[in-house]
């Protein structure tokens, strides 16, 4: 309210704000206009501050565990990207997610992660980091750094990350980004992707992560394709699954949603139908989507009634493309876990 009071009444930056810009980022603003220095976002219409968005389902990549199935390089244009970053400021957005496919090699990428970074949003890229060596690229993100960028680690050694990744020359490529990306500054993590056919080097990836001084997080439990087919599952590394929490329930669709590249908003990546068309009904369509994340959160089908659903370790979508897929019970049920056990 105070940087709302300034910025309308002509008055200079607060000096909460300039000393604390001045210890978080060397910048000093003492004495500078509040208007043309603070932006200033209107309250949304809900409770929406986050959205993930995919700007193409696209990849340099064809990993075998890949959960978005066929790659197909299609979407939003320019005009259409840009009016989809509206809604969602409109919405309330503040944090928003971009990813793919590959969200980097998008030709639009550069053009709609600074419109993101204009209209007042944090911006988290997830990628595989292919294109971080490229200087085109890496100058953009240091322009405009990324309040966190996500890598996907798929191996420690060439021969390991190509064959995971089925493509040559990839490891050298991501490697020389990456230390790119760190000698830039950037705010990192890694996601270190556990399967059947990197398992062996999973100690040398955390060695890697830890020598790089990066935080990481692994990710050994992979899950069909968001079209409910089980290609993905053969690359699960059974000695490597980790017991999920309890789901206690989730707010997609209440405090967040997902875009998918032709606008389409869905409560989250794995639960895509009913979606809006939010280029077509803006942000009023996204009022629906409350109701349709409360419909499609409750039990049905094969989990309908079951006496363990008080304890279920997944939500109702995604046990749902589990069962489309035709998946063990071992992979998401604790039925299956106590006939194996």
């Amino acid at each position: 309210m105070q940087l709302k009071a300034a910025v309308s009444g002509g008055e200079p930056v607060p000096v909460w704000l300039a000393d604390a810009v001045r210890r978080s980022w060397k910048i000093d603003l003492a004495g500078r206009p509040a208007a043309g220095t603070v932006l200033i976002r209107a309250t949304g219409p809900y409770k929406i501050s986050r959205a993930t968005w995919e700007l193409n389902l696209g990849c340099d990549y064809d990993c075998v565990m890949c959960y978005l199935g066929e790659k197909r390089f299609e979407g939003l244009d320019m005009a259409g990207k840009r009016r989809l970053l509206e809604v969602m400021t409109e919405a309330g957005v503040i944090w928003l997610q971009m990813t793919g496919g590959e969200p980097l090699i998008d030709p639009d990428f550069p053009a709609a992660y600074r419109y993101a970074h204009e209209l007042g949003m944090q911006v988290e890229v997830l990628s595989n980091g292919s294109r971080l060596h490229k200087d085109h690229v890496l100058e953009l993100l240091v322009e405009l750094p990324p309040s966190k960028m996500s890598l996907s680690v798929y191996g420690a050694t060439a021969d390991t990350y190509d064959t995971v990744t089925r493509n040559r020359g990839a490891f050298e490529r991501f490697s020389a980004g990456l230390d790119k990306a760190i000698g830039a500054g950037l705010n990192l993590d890694l996601s270190l992707i556990i399967t059947r056919q990197n398992a062996h080097e999973i100690d040398a990836m955390r060695v890697w992560a830890k020598r790089l001084g990066l935080p990481f997080r692994e990710y050994a439990n992979l899950s069909p394709t968001i079209h409910g087919t089980a290609e993905p599952l053969p690359s699960q590394s059974p000695e490597h699954l980790t017991s999920r929490a309890p789901f206690t329930g989730c707010p997609a669709g209440v405090t967040f949603f997902h875009a998918d590249p032709f606008g389409r908003g869905s409560i989250c990546k794995v639960s895509r139908e009913p979606n809006i068309d939010l280029i077509a009904e803006g942000t009023d369509g996204l009022a629906r989507l409350g109701s349709i994340a409360e419909s499609l959160m409750l039990r049905t089908g094969g989990c309908n009634g079951c006496k363990l659903s008080d304890s279920c370790r997944v939500c109702r979508p995604m046990a749902k493309v589990f069962q489309e897929a035709k998946a063990p019970l071992h992979h998401y049920c604790q039925h299956g876990m106590k006939e194996t056990a």
